[in-house]
């Protein structure tokens, strides 16, 4: 018994000493708030806490598929594709951004199925 307590100490010292590890892949506060409030819009005839913690769920599904910087790339093309006219013909017409858009989607659908989040209700 004195030895599990010796050990115990000695495991817990370095996270006493340091704090907990810190996040590797973590993603700005803002960007997480933003995420959550468009996937509740996207929802409105859910319970608003019920997506609240359902739309937190799918963030941090997200967050450890893929690092912040890929992450606003793929969400970028996404959004950016529903853009008219000349200027969003770029990236209609672009290969690369047309398998970004399909991978984030693909992303998307995962990580809603994961956290029990239905389609987005039509308004």
């Amino acid at each position: 018994m004195k030895n599990l307590f010796r050990l115990l100490c000695l495991l817990g010292l370095p996270m006493a000493v340091h704090g907990a590890p810190p996040r590797v892949n973590d993603f700005p506060t803002v960007d997480r708030v933003l995420y959550v409030q468009e996937c509740i819009a996207a929802h409105p005839d859910a319970g608003n806490f019920e997506m609240t913690n359902k739309c937190s769920c799918a963030l941090d599904a997200l967050a450890r598929e893929v690092k912040y910087p890929e992450y606003v790339d793929l969400s970028t093309a996404a959004k950016a594709t529903t853009i008219g006219g000349e200027r969003g013909s770029y990236i209609r017409d672009s290969e690369k951004l047309q398998a970004d858009i399909k991978r984030y989607k693909a992303l998307q659908a995962k990580v809603n199925k994961g956290c029990f989040i239905g389609p987005p209700t039509a308004r």
